[in-house]
């Protein structure tokens, strides 16, 4: 997942720095000087110096970069000259400094190490920052300037820099009647607080979801490093037995290894109910609470709903695009589904099972399928992937050969975790290209799922070079055992580092336009092309080998892996879209008085669209849908489907074209990892195969074969 909700602009020019100088009383230069957030990092491009940032900083530095930035924005709207590119558009574009950066390190931080003093600082500030945004994109003078500018006589990324920004004070409300932006102004603040306020009872729920079991024979199938891990956790937490945390995710990692099925369902229930207890972590009542905002601000804007309002920057534009695509391939998946369930509930009653298959039991059962249709145990082949083993062997490797970029491990360079690791990475000629952080393992204090982010973002015009942060939550690993991972995790370590792709090979001009600053229905595209190299027959026996008899993974299981590799994609494919499906159907809601209570709600939506399958749970319930209250994907969850099918396109056009080839990868760089959003995508898109996107590899290549 690319973390949208936090990209920052993280340096200036000496013009603005001089500017802020003439801003700057003696109290606040003594505030700048002496609060490493406030300042222009010294490590290289600018890293981040962990090791001098402390909580206490946070608060004076967000009242500082406020401070300022409200000067700059002031100075750009009351500018008595006439609008330029330069003193407009530009102007805006290199505001805001210390806030960015500060905002930047702030939030990396509350998703990946927080603490009760971060969570404190992040509930205050959200609506504050709300504010401080709407006060930029709501002020009528700098729209108007930008509106004023002649757009057909400025070229390349000037003119791509000048449409964007018009659109996002479009988007905003800028032409809004001064009654209707202070209505906006509410709704903005409230949904920031709120939004805030969901993601921290999120974590509770996650925390206080986690199972204790006392009865080791509860756990039977669990291998030692899972059990050693699970007691490990009860000590942290200072109970006796066995804790089995939760991962973000309606299913969760242990369910198809444990023998014990009541142990199963138990653990299945703790995720599907964690924020619907009643308590501290219940998100029920704050997400009815921003449905109905969201439609409020959407109505405002003069659009039907919040999902109408919320694509048109993007590439599908409308809702009915989107939701056409969800539907085209949610027929075949759900029918796909359908067998898969007939296959499990058939050797289920083999084995004298007097029970009806329910989700608690899917991964269990899928997995003895999955064995005797492809003699393939993820059991077996888990020893073969040791994380650090995928990352340098696997996830690197591939790099290199695909791109030619190398990686050498920087222990000089602070961290905000012992667990963090740091690269260099090189570019092909040997150039330094960029800082990369790695921060793989779970915590109780790391929001969960795994996203790539920028500390600091590529600009040509800023003379910056890329430092970029991939976060996981694989479990840590304890009392000298490995961290084994199922191949799933291999496949989300090269996704997530597709995003690192493609933010290192980034080459704008402006941050604004650069990397990954793309549409999030494209963005996701990138990164999954690179999934594709992790079954890379090269690739793949360089980085699988085994944790203990170091040899490499013999080709039997290669071909099982292979073979197996649309093995329950019916499932798959179908828990996502019925998460896509149940965001577009929030934030499509034209009548406040449509919205039902939460549960009531998601039954129906799911139901309506055919969605609604026992056995099959959508990937993410709307109480711990992280990802459109509180990641930045809402009414754009479809994303993942709209890039898949994009990617699927691409994949078919390479396999056509030789493969994976140095070749291909370089013209998919050219076309794609390097444009960020500095030219037309869907031009881009074109260009690189020959034609639009069609939805047919997406079902080929899915195992979706329809006649």
């Amino acid at each position: 997942m690319k973390n949208f909700s936090k990209t920052i602009i993280a340096s200036a020019t000496l013009a603005l720095v001089a500017l802020q100088t003439q801003m700057i009383s003696a109290q606040d230069n003594s505030i700048k000087m002496t609060n490493p957030l406030l300042q222009r990092s010294t490590l290289q491009y600018q890293a981040p110096p962990f090791n001098l940032i402390k909580d206490e900083h946070f608060k004076p530095a967000f009242e500082f970069g406020l401070k300022i930035h409200d000067a700059e924005i002031d100075n750009i709207a009351n500018d008595t000259s006439k609008p330029t590119f330069q003193n407009t558009v530009l102007a805006l574009e290199l505001s805001g400094v210390d806030l960015g950066r500060a905002q930047g390190i702030f939030y990396n931080l509350t998703g990946a190490n927080t603490n009760p003093t971060l969570q404190d600082i992040e509930e205050k500030y959200a609506p504050i920052f709300s504010a401080h945004t709407d006060k930029i994109y709501l002020n009528s003078k700098i729209y108007n300037r930008i509106k004023a500018l002649n757009i057909a006589l400025l070229k390349g990324e000037d003119k791509k820099l000048t449409e964007y920004y018009l659109q996002q004070f479009e988007l905003a409300g800028a032409n809004l009647s001064d009654e209707d932006k202070e209505k906006m102004k509410k709704i903005n603040g409230d949904l920031a607080s709120l939004s805030t306020l969901f993601g921290n009872k999120l974590l509770i729920a996650r925390k206080n979801g986690a199972v204790l079991f006392t009865d080791e024979k509860e756990l039977d199938g669990l291998s030692d490093a899972d059990l050693a891990a699970a007691k490990d956790k009860a000590k942290e937490a200072g109970k006796e037995g066995f804790l089995i945390g939760l991962l973000n995710t309606t299913q969760q990692p242990l369910l198809p290894s444990l023998n014990n099925r009541a142990t199963r369902e138990r653990l299945f229930k703790a995720s599907w109910g964690r924020a619907e207890k009643n308590d501290d972590g219940d998100t029920r009542e704050t997400l009815e609470q921003m449905a109905r905002l969201r439609l409020q601000k959407a109505q405002l804007m003069g659009k039907k709903s919040y999902a109408e309002w919320r694509l048109q920057d993007q590439m599908a534009q409308k809702p009915a695009a989107a939701m056409k695509l969800l539907a085209d391939i949610a027929s075949a998946s759900v029918a796909k589904s359908k067998e898969e369930a007939n296959e499990i509930q058939k050797l289920i009653n083999s084995q004298d099972g007097s029970f009806k298959l329910e989700p608690w039991d899917w991964n269990y059962y899928s997995e003895q399928v999955r064995k005797a249709k492809y003699d393939l145990d993820e059991n077996e082949i888990k020893p073969y992937f040791e994380v650090n083993t995928v990352l340098e062997k696997g996830v690197f490797f591939a790099a290199q050969r695909m791109y030619g970029i190398t990686f050498k491990e920087r222990k000089d360079l602070p961290v905000y975790n012992p667990d963090v690791k740091v690269y260099e990475v090189f570019d092909v000629t040997g150039k330094s290209l960029a800082i990369y952080y790695l921060d793989f393992y779970t915590r109780d204090n790391k929001s969960g799922g795994a996203w790539m982010n920028n500390f600091v973002s590529q600009s040509h015009y800023l003379h910056q070079n890329p430092v970029i942060v991939n976060v996981y939550n694989f479990a840590k690993p304890v009392n000298g055992n490995p961290s084994l991972i199922s191949f799933d995790d291999v496949t989300t370590m090269f996704h997530e580092f597709g995003h690192t792709l493609h933010g290192l090979f980034a080459n704008q001009n402006y941050v604004t336009l650069s990397g990954t600053s793309v549409p999030r229905d494209y963005v996701e595209f990138p990164s999954q092309i690179n999934e594709h190299a992790a079954l890379d027959p090269a690739v793949l026996k360089n980085y699988a080998i085994h944790y203990k008899t170091h040899e490499v993974i013999p080709q039997t299981l290669i071909d099982k892996i292979k073979k197996a590799e649309t093995f329950n994609k019916g499932y798959d494919v179908t828990e996502l879209l019925a998460a896509a499906t149940l965001d577009m159907a929030w934030h499509s809601v034209e009548n406040e008085a449509d919205f039902k209570p939460t549960l009531e709600f998601e039954t129906a939506a799911l139901k309506k669209y055919g969605l609604l399958v026992n056995e099959v749970p959508t990937r993410y319930h709307s109480p711990y849908f992280a990802h459109i209250w509180s990641g930045g994907y809402s009414s754009g969850y479809y994303a993942y489907t709209w890039s898949k099918t994009l990617d699927y396109n691409v994949y078919d056009w390479m396999k056509a074209n030789g493969g994976m080839t140095r070749a291909n990868c370089d013209r998919f760089r050219k076309y794609i990892l390097s444009v960020g959003n500095s030219v037309d995508l869907n031009k881009a898109f074109i260009t690189l195969i020959g034609h639009e996107m069609q939805t047919k590899p997406y079902l080929n290549n899915a195992g979706f074969n329809t006649k």
